[in-house]
């Protein structure tokens, strides 16, 4: 896999547009620092207040970006390497909603006021909830249709209880505070939400490569892969498990930030050669890729009115789902 030069080229340039769209993140922002003194302040010289600046909200912040992109593409490749399907998204497994329950009720219960930690952790809970269930739902055995729709479920279970909790909030702040983070955001985080969401990711990821192989099998279907001495079963597993610690963890720390992981794995798919297994790492890269992108976005089209991020990358990957839905229904005709 790493021997085709087109495909390590593709890596090296994706890996080379994240570094200097990081670079990018943390010179950018509202106090207009120069790129000399920022650097000095990540190296902890300088003024205090610049250093706190740069190590503990344009760094945090830039990592973030990284991290939450890199586990929303990655989950979205493998998402559509299973089901075979180039419109399916990591949130077809419930995990997103479920944990954006989490995080409501967090808010809900005032326990986010009075124990910072509350919100992600929740989301976090939210997240290992939904896993249960799938896999209860599923079961054991369960193909990828009883995945789907037992994914749906939770999906839609999880929507309709955080809608209730809108609902019937006696507190508008709380409801305007709920709504302003499912929105999605990367701002006044910490290295704290770095440290919480990292192993998530991590772990994640860990699972989530290793099923490369088994995702190119699926490619002939699911007797083929069986029959070629794939554990469907053990793959089924690690990708929802994965899934879920990958989404989890990202939507702990950044909210709800949708279509990234329906649109880089489609862009990318045709670079890979419509390999499963090279558009995973390929996908992780485009996704920090494209959140970074996104990030800066927000920062310099409205810096006043604190566009969110969810938003941001809901209007560039809507009419893109709009095309591959024209697209698939041309294919068709």
């Amino acid at each position: 896999m790493s021997r085709n030069p087109n495909y390590s080229l593709l890596l090296t340039g994706l890996g080379a547009l994240c570094l200097a769209l990081f670079a990018a993140s943390v010179l950018i922002g509202p106090a207009a620092i120069r790129p000399g003194d920022s650097l000095r302040a990540l190296s902890g010289q300088g003024p205090e207040m610049l250093q706190l600046v740069m190590r503990q909200i344009r760094l945090p912040r830039a990592l973030l970006a990284l991290m939450v992109g890199a586990a929303l593409g990655m989950s979205g490749a493998v998402m559509q390497g299973f089901l075979r399907n180039p419109l399916a998204e990591p949130g077809l497994v419930g995990t997103s909603a479920s944990a954006a329950l989490g995080a409501v009720l967090a808010i809900q219960l005032g326990l986010a006021a009075s124990f910072p930690l509350a919100l992600p952790l929740a989301a976090l809970a939210g997240a290992l909830g939904s896993v249960v269930l799938v896999l209860l739902l599923a079961g054991p055995r369960g193909g990828t249709m009883a995945l789907i729709l037992a994914g749906l479920a939770i999906s839609a279970l999880a929507g309709a209880a955080t809608a209730l909790v809108l609902n019937l909030s006696p507190n508008p702040y709380a409801a305007s505070e709920i709504i302003f983070w499912m929105l999605g955001s990367l701002s006044d985080r910490s290295m704290l939400h770095v440290w919480i969401a990292a192993p998530f990711i991590i772990c994640g990821a860990a699972l989530l490569f290793p099923t490369g192989r088994g995702l190119d099998a699926l490619t002939l279907g699911e007797d083929a892969a069986a029959a070629s001495g794939i554990d469907l079963r053990q793959l089924r597993l690690m990708l929802v498990a994965g899934t879920a610690a990958m989404i989890g963890g990202a939507t702990a720390v950044a909210g709800t930030i949708g279509f990234v992981g329906l649109v880089v794995p489609h862009v990318l798919r045709h670079a890979v050669g419509a390999r499963p297994s090279r558009l995973i790492a390929a996908s992780a890269l485009g996704g920090g890729a494209m959140v970074l992108a996104a990030d800066i976005a927000v920062r310099l089209i409205a810096p006043e009115r604190d566009l969110k991020l969810g938003v941001l990358t809901s209007i560039v990957g809507a009419p893109f789902f709009l095309h591959l839905i024209l697209k698939t229904r041309r294919l068709e005709w």
